[in-house]
């Protein structure tokens, strides 16, 4: 008996000291997640309160500060269950009801919300607080069903309105995001039907249908990338869904293709640019925005591979078909400038500065304009050569060379004749100067002649009014040249 009696004690005192380690333990994780909490560090007190909640499931005021982390983190989901728990174990713990049904008011849960509030005001008939909660459900009720009438009666304004009433107070009911997102989408308000089905994927775990119609709208206004992302996070959820991985195939080759005409226009390459603009509007026949989107850059390479007519052309359908944007607006612009149609340059810069008044490349195109409208009235050294704005070294320097021989003065026998010549002689030279230097001309595209002191502080000089200087031979070819120019 004694031999019993000592293991019974000893028995005893171990589960004491086990109990009272465990209760030193639990006190240090609440003392711990208090203070967290009380710095609004959530993760960390969260940490604590679940280690506390591992060594007490039945302390309802643990549950109830968990519950209180959890929605100060936006985690409304994971506290209902601590809230549930916490009334389970004490139906009279009137703030975590309060606190309850303010969680199933935002989530939308309106009559469940309603009978808490109730089950309060059976005890605390005179608490204002939820009083007024009480009549704000049940204005609610009202706001949401005239949303839904409006909605099914296709009066898309009207559920939008009412839609946004209640949303401010039913913040998280995905169901609410999701009509309003269909009024939108029905407006032609794609972005925003965007930015609500966004919504709709944070609030929803299941999401896979959401993400795919949000990948579909995001394809619709042309924007790949963010379509190719979301149809992404589509597959996350279900690798199996077939209509998810069939669009996916889709917009990752169109996505390619994008890439591949960026890396092209990166490194200059027009027509290889041109080339795949034409492939991606074989690739996508039916979305506009997808197409416009093309035009956009196939604009800018006609620009730059001289195909003016055409770049133009692209550029007006993108403006009239996708509404104004300053980019296009200013690539426009340069192309008007090409074919020297000052007027309609500078109306695309003021109309691009009129949409957004900070642009800067529409400010520099404005004081371009200005500077080579000024400048027409001087010499022009594209017109000199017979060339247009965008030619090439090799084409400025033909046209130099057949000029050059034509109005070399060594031609001509007549005094009268020969001065004339001489003159034509110096500013084809110049010309050549200017259009050959990458540096000057830059400048003079940019409205500034580099060889006239009065457009530019410490120019060289208008031509050559005293000769060629150092050895210049007007041939360029680098061989002593086979001509001589006398001046006498």
């Amino acid at each position: 008996m004694r031999t019993s009696g000592y293991f019974y004690c000893s028995s005893l005192s171990f589960i004491i000291a086990l109990v009272y380690a465990n209760k030193e333990e639990l006190d240090k994780h609440l003392q711990l997640g208090n203070q967290l909490l009380a710095k609004a560090q959530f993760a960390d007190a969260l940490t604590h309160y679940h280690a506390a909640i591992e060594l007490d499931p039945t302390n309802y005021q643990t549950l109830y500060r968990r519950a209180t982390v959890y929605l100060a983190m936006g985690k409304s989901k994971n506290a209902i269950p601590d809230l549930d728990k916490v009334l389970q174990l004490k139906s009279d713990f009137t703030a975590a009801r309060i606190q309850r049904g303010n969680v199933l008011l935002k989530q939308g849960d309106i009559d469940a919300a309603a009978n808490d509030f109730n089950s309060v005001l059976s005890v605390e008939p005179s608490n204002s607080e939820v009083t007024a909660k009480v009549e704000l459900i049940e204005q609610l009720r009202q706001i949401v069903h005239q949303a839904k009438s409006s909605f099914e009666g296709g009066d898309y304004a009207s559920a939008e309105y009412y839609l946004n009433q209640a949303l401010e107070h039913m913040m998280w009911d995905a169901s609410l995001y999701r009509m309003r997102a269909k009024c939108y989408e029905n407006s032609g308000m794609i972005r925003k039907a965007i930015a609500d089905m966004r919504t709709v994927t944070k609030l929803v775990s299941d999401s896979t249908q959401s993400f795919f119609d949000v990948s579909l709208m995001y394809y619709a206004i042309g924007d790949v990338e963010e379509s190719l992302g979301q149809i992404r996070e589509c597959l996350k959820l279900d690798p199996d869904h077939q209509k998810c991985f069939d669009f996916y195939k889709k917009v990752k080759k169109f996505a390619k293709m994008k890439e591949t005409m960026n890396d092209l226009i990166a490194k200059e390459d027009w027509m290889g640019c041109l080339d795949k603009g034409q492939q991606m509007l074989k690739q996508e026949k039916e979305v506009e925005a997808i197409q416009l989107e093309v035009y956009k850059q196939t604009c800018k390479c006609n620009r730059e591979a001289g195909h003016i007519a055409e770049a133009i052309q692209e550029c007006t359908l993108v403006l009239q078909q996708g509404g104004d944007d300053v980019e296009v607006l200013c690539d426009r612009a340069e192309a008007y400038l090409l074919e020297e149609d000052f007027d309609s340059a500078l109306a695309d810069y003021n109309k691009a500065l009129e949409i957004n008044s900070e642009f800067r490349r529409a400010k520099e195109g404005v004081d371009r304009v200005q500077k080579l409208k000024k400048q027409a009235g001087k010499r022009d050294y594209y017109k000199i050569l017979g060339v247009k704005r965008n030619a090439d070294k090799r084409t400025i320097q033909k046209a130099y060379r057949k000029l050059a021989q034509q109005w070399h003065p060594d031609n001509f026998s007549d005094e009268k004749e020969k001065k004339a010549a001489e003159k034509k002689f110096i500013d084809i030279a110049s010309a050549k100067e200017v259009l050959s230097d990458e540096e000057k001309r830059k400048q003079f595209d940019a409205g500034i002649d580099p060889l006239d002191p009065e457009s530019q502080q410490g120019g060289g000089g208008h031509g050559f009014p005293h000769g060629f200087p150092h050895g210049f031979n007007p041939f360029g070819d680098g061989q002593g040249g086979s001509f001589r120019f006398h001046w006498g």
